[in-house]
Parts: C-alpha cells; sequence; structure tokens
C-alpha cells in the first residue's frame, strides 16, 4: 500500500493543467562541468545502444543482448542522477532561497511519481 502525504492526492484531483517547472531568476539550469558529465554519459549510452543494434545484425545470443540493454538502462540511470542531484543543488535550492518552499516541494512530489514509474 502506498502512502501519500497530506492533501496530495487531492492536489492531484484538483489539478486541472500541468505545473509549470521551476523556473531560476538567474544563470543557468545546468552548469557547463555539468553538461559535460552528462553528455559523457550519453555518449556512453549511445555507443552502447548502437552495440544492442550490431549485436542484433550480428545475430548474438539473448543473453548477451540483454546484457547490453541492461548496461544501456545504467547508463540512463547514471545520467538520471546526475540531473537530480543538478536539480536539487540548482533549480531547488535556488527556489527555496527565494522564499517558494511550497512550489519546491509540489514539483519534488511530482518528480518523484513520476520518474519512480
Amino acid at each position: 500500500m502506498t502512502v501519500y502525504p497530506v492533501g496530495y492526492i487531492m492536489g492531484l484531483m484538483t489539478r486541472k493543467t500541468a505545473r509549470t517547472p521551476l523556473r531560476l531568476t538567474n544563470g543557468a539550469f545546468v552548469p557547463d562541468e555539468r553538461k559535460a558529465e552528462l553528455r559523457k554519459r550519453l555518449a556512453r549510452l549511445k555507443g552502447q545502444v548502437e552495440g544492442v543494434e550490431r549485436m542484433l545484425e550480428q545475430n548474438r545470443p539473448c543473453a548477451d543482448i540483454l546484457t547490453q540493454i541492461s548496461a544501456a538502462q545504467e547508463a540512463l540511470r547514471g545520467a538520471s542522477r546526475v540531473m537530480v542531484r543538478n536539480y536539487l543543488e540548482k533549480c531547488a535550492t535556488t527556489a527555496i532561497r527565494e522564499g517558494r518552499e511550497q512550489e519546491v516541494y509540489d514539483e519534488v512530489m511530482d518528480l518523484v511519481f513520476r520518474v519512480s514509474r
């Protein structure tokens, strides 16, 4: 049984439109060094997906292909971790410091349920 915070379900039921994502009032969403890290992970992911395609063309065993798919999924999870950290350090923290706590909490709840499906 899933337990939701008080008022969360009512918020979902009464919401008519999707929430607007948090917007920073100054600065970039993703700093250059974080973009570089993310691009490196995405390049690895791209290579792994291309590897799956090659394995299919080569008629490789199913277990080998599944192992490669698993590696690609892990690479994507790694990219997600980079973005979650950036979101918390940059977007959420900045918005909280600006006094927008409730907006941050609502968005975090939405994101948790959206990305954990």
